[in-house]
């Protein structure tokens, strides 16, 4: 039994001997296995760091390369156009040299001339030398014959030679005095005689030759309507609509039993066509309501503005003038919304131009420059500020604003005679100015005083701070004046009245009497988007 265990023990020790034995066999040949996988794969990674150097070395030989090969190109190039800089001074230098070159032997042959010149002179000189002392002996001689000459003559006559000719230029004038008074006389009754006939058959051939229609401006505009329903949708709810337009054009609109016709009352023509134009949009459009009517007049109205430009245009060109400045353009397109004693003033005003450029040419002046000095000789009419200068100082100030000649600038002041006349054109366009108007018809006075009170009477509330808009409607007895609310309040307002009333009583003559009212609106505005 004990023999047995210890042979079992045996056994076993022997077995862990072999299995310790071949434990350690296969550790050593996978210790081995793994150290030659890491050899190979250092082995590999050493040939792939190897390689990326060779790689690296080529291309950093070839950066070099290309490097070296910019380098020159730039080397090369920077070369090349300094080269060609150098070409190109070295040529401009050249031809300086030549152009010096030339220059000199310009300067050289000018030199020889002039020495050829001044030896010329100089001989010329010796020449006239000796031909001024055979004068001077010539001279002599003829003194000596004229003194005995004149010596026999004083003996003959028993005068001497001073009272000789005091006596002969004494008798000579006597004869060209009378003779002279003659032709005077006779010249100057031929020129009475003549000078009136001459003018009457200019002014006669200038009157025929320039035919103008006169229609009579007043101050009331007729708007004819298809049926009187419209009457009511321009009144408005309350009257909203009728006000609106009024403040906006500042025109009466006088709505009554007159079948099919609304009359609109102003003095300034061109508020009437502003009203007229809008009311006709509106009744053809047919929505009118205040905000309509404020969009539509504001639209009519820049229209109109188009309309006096294109106007004033059409005008120049017709007439034949050139180069005028745009602004009196405009002004004379302003001139067919205006009036001079009841007579359109376009009208008037290219009549005149006509005129003077046809008896300018009869006289044998300039008749481009009359023609131009008769269009403008009322353009002060037009202006709205400095109202207290004549309209003829006025206009004569806007063309020299404006660049318009001397000539022309006096035959416009001076046609009322404020200025004295420098040049021939101001007495034409005065002359042709008073046939314009003297034609039966042509003129009503009445008008133009009636047209300049109601001016006045909105130049006086646009005096006043913080007036905006004024507006004389109802033939002047009624004044509309708009005033700014953010800048004048309401006790402001109500002081404006006042004060604007007691001015007008003051400084103005007018039949019955004028109601002004003082209109401060707020509006608050805002953009939905």
């Amino acid at each position: 039994m004990m023999d047995e265990i210890i042979v079992y023990i045996a056994i076993a020790i022997v077995s862990m001997g072999v299995g310790f034995l071949f434990t350690k066999l296969v550790l050593k040949k996978s210790i081995n296995k793994q150290s030659d996988s890491l050899m190979e794969a250092a082995k590999e990674k050493l040939q792939e760091a190897k390689d990326r150097m060779d790689e690296a070395r080529e291309k950093a030989e070839v950066i070099k390369k290309e490097k070296i090969l910019q380098a020159k190109e730039k080397f090369l190039q920077l070369k090349s156009e300094h080269e060609k800089l150098i070409n190109d001074r070295n040529s401009k230098v050249q031809v300086a040299e030549n152009r010096v070159k030339q220059k000199e032997s310009v300067l050289s042959k000018k030199i020889e001339e002039a020495q050829k010149k001044q030896n010329e002179l100089d001989t010329l000189k010796a020449n006239l030398g000796t031909q001024l002392e055979i004068l001077e002996k010539k001279q002599e001689e003829v003194d000596k014959m004229h003194q005995n000459q004149v010596s026999k003559l004083e003996q003959i006559s028993n005068l001497s030679a001073t009272e000789a000719k005091s006596e002969l230029i004494e008798t000579l004038k006597g004869e060209a005095t009378s003779e002279a008074m003659i032709h005077v006389k006779d010249i100057l009754e031929e020129a009475k005689l003549t000078a009136n006939q001459q003018a009457k058959k200019i002014v006669i051939e200038t009157i025929q030759r320039t035919a103008a229609e006169h229609a009579i401006e007043n101050t009331v505009t007729v708007f004819n309507i298809d049926n009187d329903a419209i009457k009511g949708r321009i009144i408005g709810r309350e009257g909203r609509n009728i006000r609106a337009l009024e403040a906006m054009t500042g025109i009466e609109i006088i709505i009554d039993d007159s079948p099919d016709a609304i009359l609109l009352s102003g003095f300034d023509p061109i508020r009437r066509e502003v009203a007229r134009l809008s009311l006709q949009k509106l009744v053809s459009d047919g929505r009118i309501h205040p905000a309509r009517i404020e969009e539509v007049v504001t639209k009519t109205r820049n229209e109109v503005d188009q309309e006096i430009i294109e106007r004033g245009k059409r005008t120049v060109i017709d007439l034949g003038i050139h180069n005028m400045h745009h602004e009196l353009i405009k002004l004379v397109g302003k001139m067919k919304y205006r009036s001079s004693y009841g007579q359109n003033l376009l009208a008037h005003s290219i009549e005149v131009a006509n005129l003077s450029a046809t008896m300018a040419a009869e006289l044998g002046l300039n008749p481009k420059k009359a023609k131009r000095a008769g269009l403008l000789h009322d353009i002060g009419k037009i202006a709205e500020n400095e109202a207290e200068l004549p309209h003829a100082l006025l206009g004569m100030k806007l063309a020299e604003k404006f660049r318009e000649k001397p000539d022309v600038c006096n035959a416009i002041g001076a046609h009322h005679d404020e200025i004295e006349m420098e040049t021939l054109i101001a007495p034409i366009v005065q002359v042709c100015d008073a046939i314009s108007g003297a034609r039966p018809g042509a003129r009503r006075e009445i008008v133009d005083a009636y047209i300049q009170r109601l001016k006045k009477l909105e130049g006086l509330a646009l005096s006043y701070p913080g007036v905006v808009k004024t507006y004389a409607i109802q033939a002047g007895r009624e004044l509309r004046v708009i005033v700014g609310a953010d800048k004048v309040s309401d006790e402001e307002a109500d002081k404006i009245s006042y004060e604007l009333s007691r001015q007008i009583q003051e400084e103005m003559t007018y039949p019955g009497q004028i109601k002004i009212t003082v209109i401060r609106e707020t509006r608050a505005i805002n953009f939905a988007k």
